[in-house]
């Protein structure tokens, strides 16, 4: 993309399911972020069957940017990000957000200069988590905050070299060159979250696959939005659930063919799982508390059960 912003066009895109009560202040919210070109705003409701439709076709008939709608029938996350894209193949820039979220001043200004300026493929920011009508309980420390989707890299932008510091789907930009160049990049189906299930990680999968194939991603900190948790994900049975999950997807989906296993199962995985237990339970018994590495035997028991699930029927 060259430097002369003339006829750009951006779209600013959300995916929705059963979020009626939050679209009018998100929508809003995003019509006040001020923009070098012009944006409109894309919402792709997923199947949902609240009143998302017609909270939608009011508030598309409000002034500001131009909100259009469309109704992805297929049910998850992945196919309703890439009907966005899909949507989006005549804009040159297209941002996500999550319909639990709300934009900062300053997020689109940011995107557009990362893309256009500095020549950015792929850009994203800051992802904060709002507590201002949920208490954070005691035990939820920064370095738990990741699972809850925050993200912060500190207050400089670079350039992303590796997995290291990555960027996620609620708070990203893309050139759209990169799926008008590239029609078989989408998000993987295989990592997918339906309704209001937990999990995914399509958005994981994206950003390695975009680190591989060297594109040019940022980081830029002045791109920051405010994301809501519900009350059910501040328990640590949440932590717990989402780990086992991501182990689970991850045997169905990446695990190589072990040349030694135990009903599908390699032996790294049985004593891996045999020395997390044990430093749970030392740690449980010096500070009374485990929550961390009760994550990792969560992921590691996801994984044997993913290996059984294969073992036993493919």
């Amino acid at each position: 993309m060259d430097k002369n912003r003339s006829g750009r066009k951006l779209t600013f895109a959300f995916c929705t399911f059963n979020r009626a009560e939050r679209l009018p202040n998100l929508v809003a919210s995003m019509r006040m972020q001020t923009c070098p070109i012009p944006f409109e705003i894309l919402a792709i409701d997923n199947n949902s069957d609240d009143d998302t439709h017609s909270v939608l076709e009011r508030i598309s008939k409000l002034p500001g940017p131009k909100l259009r709608y469309a109704h992805e029938p297929n049910q998850g996350i992945v196919a309703a990000r890439n009907r966005a894209i899909a949507e989006s193949l005549d804009s040159d820039i297209l941002v996500f957000i999550d319909d639990d979220e709300l934009p900062q001043p300053g997020l689109l200004q940011a995107a557009v200069d990362a893309i256009i300026n500095e020549g950015a493929e792929c850009v994203g920011g800051r992802i904060d988590i709002d507590f201002r009508t949920l208490a954070r309980p005691n035990w939820l420390s920064d370095e738990l905050l990741g699972f809850l989707g925050a993200l912060d890299h500190g207050n400089s932008a670079f350039w992303i070299e590796d997995a290291s510091t990555p960027i996620w789907a609620g708070n990203i930009a893309y050139d759209m060159n990169l799926f008008r160049n590239t029609p078989e990049l989408r998000f993987d189906k295989r990592f997918d979250r339906k309704g209001k299930t937990i999990g995914g990680g399509e958005d994981v999968i994206m950003f390695n696959q975009l680190l591989k194939s060297k594109h040019k991603i940022r980081y830029r900190p002045d791109m920051v939005i405010l994301h809501a948790i519900e009350a059910w994900r501040l328990k640590k049975e949440y932590f717990i659930k989402i780990h086992y999950l991501a182990g689970y997807r991850c045997a169905l989906n990446d695990s190589p063919e072990y040349n030694r296993a135990i009903f599908g199962v390699p032996p790294f995985l049985i004593v891996q799982s045999i020395k997390q237990t044990y430093k749970w339970l030392m740690q449980l018994l010096k500070t009374g508390s485990g929550l961390r590495q009760a994550m990792n035997i969560s992921y590691t028991a996801g994984e044997i059960i993913g290996c059984l699930f294969i073992w036993k029927y493919e």
